[in-house]
């Protein structure tokens, strides 16, 4: 497990998320999709380090978060500068996607 990748849930998230670049990948343990690109999510968090945030949210144990950003589909990807969203994506990506996704907003 990545050591630098955020654990995000109810309680926590606005507060990881109010600075700075944060990407956050919306997901589920059940979800295949998700096991799939779990991977790629970690690599950036190390890699990214420093720069920006990477981290994970369960939609079944952060509902609250779930609902208020509308994630209805996962893997489910949202990137937020300074607590706002600046970009949504749903489905697996390849590592160079969120990389560049990452780099634009910085």
């Amino acid at each position: 497990m990545a050591e630098s990748l955020l654990h995000l849930n109810d309680e926590n998230f606005e507060a990881e998320t109010s600075s700075g670049v944060t990407l956050v990948d919306f997901y589920a343990d059940w979800c295949g999709p998700c096991r799939m690109i779990a991977p790629i999510i970690e690599e950036l968090a190390d890699e990214m380090s420093g720069r920006a945030k990477v981290g994970k949210i369960d939609i079944e144990a952060s509902q609250s978060v779930t609902a208020k950003y509308q994630v209805t589909s996962i893997p489910t990807i949202i990137l937020f500068k300074n607590g706002e969203e600046a970009n949504r994506v749903v489905g697996v990506r390849d590592k160079a996607a969120l990389q560049s996704l990452m780099e634009e907003a910085l």
